[in-house]
């Protein structure tokens, strides 16, 4: 059985959610945002800078959202969540599945640091400012690409789990303009979702 490390609000949310897409059974262990939590000699024994997610899966145990996520899609897909390489969809799946880290994450994660983990007195306004300015440049192509379209490449994929999660990120963090119409939609789609709303509330209890 697959064992998920999730602390609640970070990329772990993502491999939750595919989890319960694909009805996986798995077993879950919190971890809290604590220096106690992460930083532990025994969790840095599964990631050496002691963050999630982390899956261990018999003798494997690998970290990193979008390869675990593409890990699992390749051992235990029953869904075709992950298109055909032969499929007219495959290209852009690849697309909007590694844009969410190239080009969205990055700015969304300076972010976090100015607002929340920064103490007030070492929050920098120009950086601050700069990253809000970037994310919103970096959300405009997904925001046109999803016109007339309920998910990223039509039918729900494990893109969504990538690049939606952080959509439904950035507007929980109201960094998604009222103007981005079709993100917004997109968001309502993804929370509407059963697997979505069961993943996001682990450890929030």
């Amino acid at each position: 059985m697959i064992k998920l490390y999730l602390t609640p609000g970070t990329r772990a949310g993502r491999v939750a959610w595919l989890l319960e897409e694909l009805e996986i059974e798995y077993e879950l262990e919190v971890l809290p945002f604590t220096k106690e939590g992460l930083k532990s000699s025994e969790h840095r024994s599964r990631h050496a800078l002691g963050r999630v997610p982390v899956i261990e899966d018999g003798d494997v145990t690998i970290f990193e959202s979008g390869a675990i996520i593409q890990y699992i899609l390749d051992r235990y897909d029953s869904k075709g969540l992950k298109p055909e390489i032969s499929s007219e969809d495959y290209p852009y799946y690849l697309q909007w599945f590694h844009y969410c880290e190239g080009m969205v994450m990055p700015p969304m994660n300076q972010i976090v640091v100015q607002t929340i983990l920064l103490p007030p007195e070492r929050r920098d306004e120009t950086v601050l400012n700069q990253a809000m300015n970037l994310l919103s440049k970096s959300l405009n192509p997904v925001n046109e690409y999803l016109e007339n379209k309920d998910y990223l490449i039509g039918n729900f994929s494990a893109a969504d789990c990538m690049l939606g999660h952080s959509c439904y990120m950035a507007n929980r963090m109201k960094c998604v303009n009222d103007e981005m119409l079709n993100i917004k939609r997109y968001v309502a789609n993804i929370e509407e979702r059963t697997s979505f709303q069961k993943a996001i509330q682990l450890g929030a209890e």
